[in-house]
């Protein structure tokens, strides 16, 4: 019997936490930018609650925003395993990050789309439409961060539909072993990955349960990020090429950009 789609969703999100083990390096740098911003601080595409709870527990009211009742729910849990300050400091809302408009725009002292979720909003359009939102909440001088992957010519060859096993691990939520495996197709006229996920579940021996997940990333480098602060009214406060705001420079893997409303 196939799952339902809440079953799907359940454990998609589950699966996107057991993915995010291998720490991606990048919350230290938003606890030093809440400690250099205060708070409020809002986060588009919080998803499980990855950097949101951490920030919450620091003491910071943190509002974040998602489209995936999942993720939402997860993030929930997260923040009620870490204590009944952060549950009450971390406010969640399921909303489109593209149109959203909080009760309290214009009082954000940071507001962050973290860790590529910025691929994930679709069109050129979609993408400056979610700067345009970090923008519309910040208060004066507030900071919004945006970072992105920069796949080099070597990364964007492999997107050629070939199967690629990406881990096999233990979940510690079900005891059950978990593989990933994903297929990638990049066009370079539109800057487009088409990205399958799979991922195969179950004690050994056994029948395997089977999830897939189908995403459309539009890749953007670093003018583009610019541009977009640039349309939405921000200033450009340092464009750097990794998480310890090292100068971007050639060969950097990563395009990390701190905006500052004005």
């Amino acid at each position: 019997m196939s799952p339902t789609p809440e079953r799907a969703a359940d454990a998609l999100a589950r699966l996107y936490d057991l993915d995010l083990t291998s720490d991606p390096g990048d919350l230290d740098l938003y606890l030093a930018l809440a400690a250099r911003t205060g708070g409020p601080i809002l986060e588009l595409a919080v998803g499980s609650g990855r950097i949101a709870v951490p920030l919450a527990t620091g003491g910071y009211e943190v509002t974040g925003v998602d489209l995936d009742a999942a993720m939402l729910a997860r993030a929930r849990a997260a923040a009620d395993r870490a204590g009944k300050a952060t549950a009450r400091r971390l406010h969640l809302v399921e909303d489109d990050a593209r149109t959203v408009r909080l009760d309290a725009a214009g009082a954000f002292q940071l507001a962050t789309i973290p860790l590529n979720s910025i691929f994930l909003m679709g069109t050129r359009a979609d993408q400056a439409a979610v700067v345009a939102t970090l923008a519309a909440h910040l208060g004066p001088s507030g900071l919004a961060v945006l970072d992105v992957w920069l796949p080099d010519a070597d990364d964007l060859s492999r997107y050629d539909g070939r199967l690629v096993l990406e881990w096999v691990r233990d979940d510690p939520a079900t005891g059950h072993t978990v593989t990933k495996t994903s297929a990638a197709e990049y066009d370079p006229a539109s800057g487009v990955v088409r990205l399958t996920t799979i991922f195969e579940s179950g004690p050994p021996g056994e029948p395997l349960a089977r999830w897939v997940r189908c995403d459309r990333l539009r890749l953007v480098g670093p003018d583009e990020l610019v541009a977009f602060a640039e349309a939405a009214g921000l200033v450009v406060e340092e464009l750097a090429g990794g998480y310890e705001l090292e100068p971007l420079g050639p060969g950097a893997d990563r395009a990390v950009l701190v905006a500052r409303k004005r």
